[in-house]
């Protein structure tokens, strides 16, 4: 849940907040989603998990902020894992390393065989070219947040078959009867006034069985796993949404796997009462006034950065 914190003059050193004026409570309602994780690389590598997911929107309990005006709070934007299985994603934290911060978990990547690493969403299983008893997806919630965070990966059921990556919405799919598992749902929220789907997780990607294909990416953002083809490569989780990358394929003994897709990086938004002027930095991030029937403005973070509220 997030944390409440409220300073009274002179208590905030150490964060950035300086000056003899008292901190001032403000609500703000948040979205915050971590960087993805990678699909993983193997002839059959596992869908990538979504970054952990937590919204406050609507309806939740918000972050009341105890605010210096004119100080400016860091806001930390998740990086997607690279595709490097073992790696995955990095956190999202608004107002970091504050005692009101509120932070989601990377999400887990794929597994070239074996287990899929947990996270904010889990990763999918595979088992390779390593036969016999079924690989579990990586878990999901590693943040233990309520309510949850992500879901679990996809299981391979299948030699070469395996699992897609969790999902905020949804777990991964275990392995299809005609290929890889398909990655789990995202969520949709309209914190910015117009609903978008984000934190989806990677599809699987297949060896080469006759008819055999990737897992489809989970709506939201997870990219799409390779079909056993030379080389495949999978997709890549798509920018700002937190989205899995998808497992990448070959053609075992013939052609090795490509590399597993990269995770999409995360986003992070708050959403604050129109009292106060909002400044953003670096430029990429912006401001949005008027938002919904009580007019909040809306501040939306593509990268890392700060937020000064005077």
């Amino acid at each position: 849940m997030p944390l409440k914190s409220t300073f009274g003059a002179g208590s905030a050193s150490g964060f950035g907040a300086g000056g003899g004026a008292s901190a001032v409570n403000v609500d703000f309602d948040y979205l915050v989603i971590a960087g993805g994780g990678a699909g993983g690389n193997s002839y059959s590598g596992g869908g990538g998990g979504a970054g952990g997911y937590r919204t406050s929107f609507p309806g939740g309990t918000k972050v009341t902020a105890g605010i210096r005006m004119g100080t400016a709070y860091n806001v930390q934007v998740g990086a997607g894992s690279a595709t490097a299985p073992t790696i995955n994603g990095t956190p999202s934290i608004l107002f970091a390393c504050t005692p009101f911060s509120t932070a989601a978990s990377g999400g887990g990547s794929g597994r070239n065989e074996g287990t899929g690493h947990p996270g904010g969403s889990g990763g999918g299983g595979s088992t390779g070219n390593s036969p016999g008893s079924p690989k579990a997806g990586g878990a999901g919630n590693v943040g233990c947040y309520s309510p949850v965070e992500g879901y679990a990966g996809g299981n391979a059921t299948a030699d070469n078959r395996p699992g897609g990556g969790g999902g905020a919405g949804a777990v991964g799919s275990n392995t299809a009867p005609n290929g890889a598992g398909a990655g789990g749902a995202g969520l949709a929220n309209s914190i910015t006034g117009s609903p978008v789907t984000r934190g989806g997780g990677g599809g699987g990607g297949s060896d080469y069985v006759p008819g055999a294909s990737g897992g489809a990416g989970g709506p939201g953002g997870g990219g799409a796993g390779s079909p056993g083809v030379p080389n495949g490569a999978g997709t890549p989780g798509t920018v700002n949404t937190g989205g899995g990358g998808g497992g990448s394929g070959g053609v075992l003994f013939v052609a090795p796997g490509g590399p597993g897709g990269a995770g999409g990086s995360g986003i992070v938004i708050s959403r604050g009462p129109n009292d106060f002027t909002y400044v953003v930095s670096p430029g990429t991030n912006t401001v949005a006034t008027c938002v919904g029937p009580t007019n909040d403005t809306v501040a939306t973070f593509t990268v890392s950065g700060t937020l000064t509220v005077s």
